[in-house]
Protein backbone atom coordinates (compact mmCIF):
# COMPACT_ATOMS: atom_id res chain seq x y z
CA UNK A 1 0.00 0.00 0.00
CA UNK A 2 2.87 2.34 0.74
CA UNK A 3 4.20 2.06 -2.81
CA UNK A 4 0.78 2.95 -4.24
CA UNK A 5 0.64 6.04 -2.04
CA UNK A 6 4.14 6.96 -3.15
CA UNK A 7 3.01 6.61 -6.77
CA UNK A 8 0.16 9.04 -6.07
CA UNK A 9 2.70 11.54 -4.75
CA UNK A 10 4.90 11.10 -7.81
CA UNK A 11 1.94 11.65 -10.12
CA UNK A 12 1.09 14.88 -8.31
CA UNK A 13 4.71 15.95 -8.56
CA UNK A 14 4.82 15.17 -12.28
CA UNK A 15 1.69 17.25 -12.71
CA UNK A 16 3.19 20.16 -10.75
CA UNK A 17 6.31 20.00 -12.91
CA UNK A 18 4.19 20.09 -16.06
CA UNK A 19 5.07 16.57 -17.14
CA UNK A 20 1.44 15.44 -17.05
CA UNK A 21 -1.76 17.19 -17.97
CA UNK A 22 -4.28 17.72 -15.19
CA UNK A 23 -6.75 15.32 -16.82
CA UNK A 24 -4.10 12.59 -17.25
CA UNK A 25 -2.97 13.06 -13.66
CA UNK A 26 -6.53 12.84 -12.33
CA UNK A 27 -7.23 9.68 -14.33
CA UNK A 28 -4.02 8.01 -13.22
CA UNK A 29 -4.66 8.89 -9.58
CA UNK A 30 -8.17 7.43 -9.85
CA UNK A 31 -6.63 4.24 -11.26
CA UNK A 32 -4.18 4.08 -8.34
CA UNK A 33 -7.01 4.61 -5.83
CA UNK A 34 -8.96 1.78 -7.47
CA UNK A 35 -5.90 -0.50 -7.23
CA UNK A 36 -5.41 0.44 -3.56
CA UNK A 37 -9.04 -0.47 -2.81
CA UNK A 38 -8.60 -3.82 -4.55
CA UNK A 39 -5.39 -4.48 -2.59
CA UNK A 40 -7.09 -3.60 0.69
CA UNK A 41 -9.93 -5.98 -0.13
CA UNK A 42 -7.49 -8.77 -1.00
CA UNK A 43 -5.59 -8.24 2.25
CA UNK A 44 -8.84 -8.36 4.28
CA UNK A 45 -9.88 -11.57 2.52
CA UNK A 46 -6.51 -13.23 3.07
CA UNK A 47 -6.51 -12.27 6.75
CA UNK A 48 -10.05 -13.62 7.19
CA UNK A 49 -9.09 -16.97 5.66
CA UNK A 50 -6.27 -17.66 8.12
Amino acid sequence: MGSATELEYHLLLANDLGLLTVSDCEQLIQDVIKAKKMLASLIRTLKANR
